[in-house]
């Protein structure tokens, strides 16, 4: 479902009429009998095209005024429809507001092309460039519905590392990524489900509560299936991307994954659309394992204070054995106000946000760095392997993140501390 119409209209037979002439698969149109039932689908859902008769009680152009200042935000395209074909009426009309004007009676046909031309530009207007999906103003229309429904479901899909994934391969190539996984999804989808483009590397889709688990399962073995056509036959068999360039040189970074978090029912306990993509956002993070995509889908309470669990937290903990150097790198991050933990414990589910190691004597040290990237408690833990030995291909196929070799500047470290930080 991609365009919401609203028709305020007394007249029970020609709105019914109207309705169906332009509802299909892409076109929900809901009907409004009073003035006060419009003003609150108005404010409720947001509809992309609102079509007024001139059957209510108030003159067509005041309530023009009144719906266009209403919806100042969202911009809705407003029809006026009116018995009257005189010219200073149609002026009047859209001077307050209205973006087209018809008078009745109408040719049916005439009114159905008019009123998809108008939703077909509409939505034209308002796909992203790349992918060609609806942009985060539709995103956000359409979320704002499903607070007002029990049978939907929502997948939030993030395309993770696709950022490394430019910087390696170009962003042609990025493109070419996201548009695979666009098709991918539309082929799992059916008419009647939405998809849309949050932000660069997140997208919304909208289905029946019934069908969320299978598209999730399936965008996931869909994708770990086609993107390894995608990397270069040397980072196939390492197993992970180099990244290139001078500042991230001696840095791995994780094939392209989808993590998936999904909402089923209970959107009557979230009050507004930024609530409910956070508490999505938080699902999505649990959906995190160490290699490959995966995906979470939540019926507990979304107002739940335990309903998601953090697996990481804002701590770094430094593992070195030249205990001056230690210090250095401690009181220097704390400084910088970050909060740096004595202990390591792999039973704990809350788990540092980064680790900085150092690789210690014949690199043994990378023994705990492959345990923790094993554990999936760690999932969300970045690890800088510091080394003597200089080693590069060793260190990142244990797991580490990034390879830092001895000696380097504080400032070096602390720079590498706030990216990952990010």
């Amino acid at each position: 479902m991609l365009s919401s119409v609203l028709i305020i209209d007394k007249r029970k037979e020609l709105s019914v009429k109207y309705k169906k002439s332009i509802e299909d698969s892409n076109v929900n149109v809901v009907i409004a009998r009073t003035l006060k039932d419009a003003l609150v689908l108005v404010q409720s859902t947001d509809p992309d095209m609102i079509i007024i008769s001139d059957s209510i009680e108030e003159k067509l152009k005041d309530f023009c005024q009144k719906v266009r200042a209403l919806t100042y935000n969202t911009r809705p395209i407003i029809i006026g429809l009116s018995k009257s074909a005189d010219f200073q009426d149609r002026i009047e009309v859209l001077e307050s507001g209205a973006d087209d004007f018809l008078s009745e009676p109408v040719n049916i046909e005439e009114f159905k092309t008019r009123i998809r031309a108008h939703l077909r530009r509409d939505v034209e207007s308002n796909l992203d460039t790349k992918t060609l999906l609806p942009n985060q103003k539709f995103v956000r229309k359409a979320l704002k519905r499903v607070l007002n429904t029990d049978s939907q479901a929502v997948l939030l899909v993030g395309v993770e590392n696709i950022d490394n994934y430019k910087s390696v391969y170009t962003e042609l190539a990025s493109d070419k990524l996201l548009q695979t996984f666009v098709e991918i999804a539309k082929s799992a989808l059916n008419d009647y489900d939405f998809i849309g483009q949050y932000d660069d590397k997140n997208f919304v889709i909208i289905t029946n509560k019934y069908n969320a688990e299978k598209i999730a399962s399936f965008l996931t073995f869909a994708f770990d299936t086609v993107a390894p056509k995608f990397y270069s036959n040397e980072d196939g068999k390492r197993g992970y991307m180099l990244m290139k360039g001078e500042r991230f040189a001696g840095m791995r970074a994780n094939f392209v994954s989808l993590m998936i978090g999904g909402i089923v029912e209970g959107f009557n306990l979230v009050s507004a659309v930024d609530a409910l993509l956070e508490k999505l956002f938080e699902v999505k993070k649990i959906a995190k394992i160490p290699q490959g995509s995966n995906y979470v889908i939540e019926r507990a309470k979304l107002t739940a204070s335990d309903s998601v669990r953090d697996f990481s937290n804002e701590c770094i903990f430094i593992k070195e054995k030249d205990e001056s150097l230690k210090y250095l790198i401690r009181t220097s991050l704390e400084l910088q106000g970050y909060n740096v933990v004595e202990e390591l414990d792999f039973y704990s589910e809350v788990q540092p946000s980064l680790i900085i190691v150092d690789s210690g004597e014949n690199l043994s040290e990378l023994e705990m760095v492959k345990k923790i990237k094993q554990s999936s408690l760690f999932v969300n833990t970045k690890i800088i392997a510091t080394s003597t030995i200089h080693d590069k291909t060793a260190i990142l196929d244990s797991g580490a993140d990034l390879y830092l070799p001895k000696p380097y500047e504080i400032s070096d470290l602390i720079r590498w501390v706030e990216y990952f930080s990010k």
